[in-house]
């Protein structure tokens, strides 16, 4: 399977870079945004075994917000509350798959393990490990809550060239962007809904089946090779940098639907590294 992105005229691309100039800058764009994160970990919270509800009660007591969702968005707020663990895991939160057809090589892809699909691996091995610091398991779970829902953001998953889709214009309803911010939370904010809202709409979403997330070390990397796989499909990428509200209808539900399957995921990690042996 070979995929391109799809290209622009000249002339397209002359007349789109001087609108593009006249936008405001956009801060990077992380995986699923705030929302995306937490409902992820509210999906996943509701399906959790009493002995994994229990640990994680146990591990979160001293937290602010006591639950999965509010611990959702730590690792992304580490570049700003502590820059040297931000810069040491910046990489933990993606892998580049999208050249290579979506088959992983962890030498080519993951060196030194430093990708999505081998931090989830280690993170969840660490909170599995009792005789480890709680301190420990809780930044190891913290990262698993947070790292499991990028691995379900189909360009955290996607083309190195163009950096996950930050790379690649667009605009939507006359603001400007990239790709990757409309998946992290274009696509979401576009329905208009509480969080509450959302929730139930994916809980009404059917359960996926179940896959090898009930086992460690998790299936991490079939994962990011499925999302790897939306992003390379047939009208992922837009033939056009104006966005109509199209391409939000046909993308909004497959991001919807990634959100369920990752929130289903982390549930069944979660029950496997916290059962009671």
């Amino acid at each position: 399977m070979s995929v391109k992105v799809p290209g622009m005229t000249r002339t397209f691309f002359h007349a789109f870079l001087a609108f593009v100039l006249v936008l405001p800058l956009s801060p990077a764009a992380h995986a699923w945004g705030p929302l995306g994160h937490r409902l992820v970990a509210r999906l996943a919270e509701a399906d959790l075994d009493p002995q994994a509800r229990a640990e994680i009660h146990r591990l979160l007591q001293g937290e602010a917000d006591p639950s999965l969702a509010g611990i959702a968005n730590w690792a992304d707020n580490l570049r700003e509350n502590d820059p040297d663990l931000g810069r040491t895991s910046a990489r933990w939160h993606y892998v580049n798959i999208g050249e290579h057809d979506c088959s992983y090589q962890p030498a080519r892809d993951c060196p030194d393990g430093k990708c999505v699909i081998e931090a989830i691996r280690a993170q969840a091995a660490i909170l599995a490990d009792r005789t480890r610091p709680d301190a420990e398991r809780l930044q190891a779970l913290k990262f698993v809550v947070h790292l499991v829902g990028d691995a379900h953001q189909p360009l955290h998953a996607g083309y190195a060239r163009d950096k996950g889709g930050n790379d690649f214009q667009t605009s939507y309803e006359g603001k400007g962007g990239n790709l990757h911010r409309v998946w992290d939370s274009g696509l979401l904010n576009s329905r208009g809904l509480d969080e509450d809202a959302y929730l139930r709409v994916l809980q009404a979403l059917p359960a996926p089946a179940p896959d090898r997330a009930d086992a460690l070390p998790p299936a991490s990397a079939d994962w990011a090779r499925q999302s790897c796989a939306i992003v390379v499909a047939p009208g992922f990428y837009p033939d056009r940098a104006v966005l109509p509200p199209a391409y939000y209808d046909a993308q909004r539900p497959i991001a919807e639907r990634q959100l369920r399957i990752g929130g289903a995921r982390l549930a069944a990690l979660l029950n496997a590294a916290l059962a009671t042996h």
